[in-house]
């Protein structure tokens, strides 16, 4: 028999608190399914709403990127500093650990290598193995301006429908063909079409002119890709101007792992994104967690 409510003194109602719509932290997300916004909640912290995520997924088209030859010895160490890692499901499956509790961002399309065209890509995971794999979130290229540039778009709103059917947000990266101008127009016009055609996240590159307003006219969180390798006070200092200017994160790859001292750069960088740290005083960490070996 069903508990019958004897005295209603004895129990609590808190009929003089208003009820916790508890509104989300991330740009434009509000309005997604709580397990959508679960798997943000992996990716971003949400004490910061930022996010550090460790790129290692070059080899899909460049093979043995060099520090990325044996993952197994000098990258999987670095994850733990991580808020999210993207990588391919080659390498999620036989490199690493799966006790590591950190998001993963799984590369979803592929095709081409560095040999040919890298616009002809196609979707290469299906959503079920990125079920099964329990990710965070999907992504894949897209490129604006590009030779195939209609087919990238194509797939991306394929992998939006497959995410929004199964609760798991899609990140589009903004490739780069070589004859295209690396300028704020360019970048205001592939982040918003990626995120008009329903991508959750996006991830580009850093301008040093009017990257605000890259981040400005697109509705959905910007993380910033870490490009080729530069030197690290110049890569911490690309990261603080990014994130300055409303960047929801970074997501660095060759910056941390063909740097002379990776750990100690990925704590720098983690200083930059979550706590703030000036290019000066994040150099100066790298330096002192660099000289303790």
């Amino acid at each position: 028999m069903a508990e019958y409510d004897k005295d209603k003194q004895a129990k609590e109602y808190y009929l003089d608190t208003p009820v916790n719509n508890y509104g989300f932290f991330l740009k434009g997300a509000h309005s997604l399914d709580w397990g959508m916004k679960n798997r943000l909640s992996r990716i971003f912290r949400p004490d910061t709403g930022k996010t550090v995520m460790f790129a290692i997924d070059h080899g899909y088209f460049q093979g043995p990127t060099t520090g990325l030859e044996r993952p197994d010895v000098n990258i999987v160490p670095l994850m733990p500093q991580a808020d999210a890692i993207m990588l391919t499901r080659g390498m999620l499956r036989t490199t690493v650990p799966p006790s590591l509790n950190k998001a993963i961002v799984m590369r979803c399309s592929g095709g081409p290598s560095i040999l040919k065209e890298l616009s002809d890509e196609e979707l290469a995971v299906d959503i079920e193995d990125a079920i099964r794999m329990n990710v965070a979130a999907i992504t894949l290229q897209v490129f604006i301006g590009g030779e195939f540039e209609t087919r990238s778009i194509h797939n991306m709103t394929r992998l939006v429908d497959m995410g929004l059917r199964y609760g798991i947000p899609v990140m589009a990266v903004t490739a780069v063909g070589k004859d295209m101008v690396r300028d704020a127009k360019y970048f205001r016009l592939a982040c918003r079409i990626s995120a008009e055609l329903g991508a959750q996240i996006v991830k580009t590159y850093y301008v040093p002119e009017e990257f605000e307003t890259v981040v400005s006219s697109c509705p959905v969180p910007i993380v910033m890709a870490g490009g080729k390798k530069i030197s690290e006070l110049d890569a911490l200092d690309m990261s603080y101007r990014a994130i300055q200017e409303g960047a929801a994160g970074v997501d660095m790859g060759r910056n941390i792992f063909q740097s002379d001292a990776p750990l100690a750069m990925m704590k720098a960088v983690n200083k930059v994104v979550h706590e703030q740290f000036i290019p000066s005083e994040a150099f100066e960490y790298f330096n002192s967690i660099k000289a303790e070996g």
